[in-house]
């Protein structure tokens, strides 16, 4: 690709089986700027370990213009990533980003390359998001990470995005930060992008609102359940949060979620649970006490009768 004079160079890094649907979300809208601008305001160049192609997790395979360490003159950076970022010691990609970020160059990631850039301490001090499945393993490996549950975080030089569709609300919001509203409207309509979503915005409903008819009252303890995991609340203490008695919890729930509260609130910790395993090298034990079970043959127990395997099987299965 030859780079205009004036524009600003992004340098995309696809790490082994990087999401192919947050990687287009992310460079297509700098595409549809240049049209729609009618001039060259960005440029591109994609990298990848062997300098030669990389795979994504869905299989297809993307011819790059060279391997990281080629990864000269950019104005931007961005890592995508994909599933088992944090099975991979990037030990190739991470003193490129370092020497870049030194440089000024501003470094950025979509759904899991934020790993990578912690992994480079290039989000120590920034606020930052995650894809939301893998944010209790980047918690867990990095407990003092900023990290939120926004849709995408743009904190001075540095950016990074759930993954998906976010992708593109954050490209779209860099471009507006740097030609203005008009032309990142101009490029969310060309992509049929009826509205480009705030940051704050979160990555899912909100889990009452999941069901037909949600009840306030137990969209409120699914929320409390969510934010107390590692040490769990007691169905008693639940019920009297939203001033009603234990029995009459139970009755709301088998309404609007179809199992007890304490069937759900285990169910919520042990998909925790399997989230770390599959996202850090944390022991089984540690996994057991971060999602609130004290006993680990008790979290065996639980873990065999929802999934059907063992936790330490569980570390033998590839998400796809």
């Amino acid at each position: 690709m030859t780079v205009g004079s004036d524009s600003q160079l992004f340098g995309f890094m696809l790490t082994e089986s990087f999401s192919m649907i947050a990687f287009t979300a992310a460079v297509e809208p700098l595409r549809l700027a240049n049209r729609a601008a009618d001039r060259r305001l960005y440029d591109w160049k994609l990298f990848a370990s062997d300098g030669l192609a990389a795979e994504a997790s869905n299989g297809v395979r993307v011819a790059v213009d060279g391997s990281f360490r080629d990864a000269l003159g950019l104005n931007a950076v961005v890592v995508c990533a994909g599933v088992n970022v944090h099975l991979h010691d990037h030990h190739d990609l991470i003193p490129t980003l370092r020497k870049l970020a030194k440089s000024g160059v501003k470094a950025g990631a979509v759904c899991t390359g934020a790993y990578v850039l912690a992994k480079a301490r290039l989000l120590d001090g920034y606020r930052c998001t995650i894809h939301w499945e893998n944010r209790p393993g980047l918690r867990a490996d990095f407990p003092d990470l900023d990290v939120g549950d926004d849709l995408f975080e743009i904190d001075r030089d540095r950016f990074t995005c759930a993954g998906g569709v976010a992708a593109a609300d954050m490209m779209l919001s860099l471009i507006r930060r740097d030609f203005g509203d008009a032309l990142a409207r101009a490029v969310a309509d060309q992509m049929i992008h009826k509205r480009i979503r705030d940051a704050d915005e979160p990555q899912r409903p909100d889990l009452g609102t999941r069901s037909i008819n949600p009840h306030p009252k137990v969209q409120r303890v699914l929320t409390l359940m969510e934010a107390s995991i590692e040490r769990p609340t007691s169905i008693d203490e639940l019920a009297r949060s939203v001033a009603l008695s234990s029995r009459q919890l139970e009755r709301l729930f088998l309404e609007h979620v179809a199992v007890s509260p304490t069937r759900h609130y285990v169910n919520i910790r042990l998909e925790h649970a399997r989230k770390l395993l599959r996202q850090t090298r944390m022991s089984i034990l540690d996994v057991a006490m971060a999602s609130g079970f004290n006993s680990a043959s008790y979290f065996s127990q639980s873990y065999l009768e929802r999934f059907g395997h063992s936790p330490r099987a569980e570390r033998k299965v590839t998400p796809a």
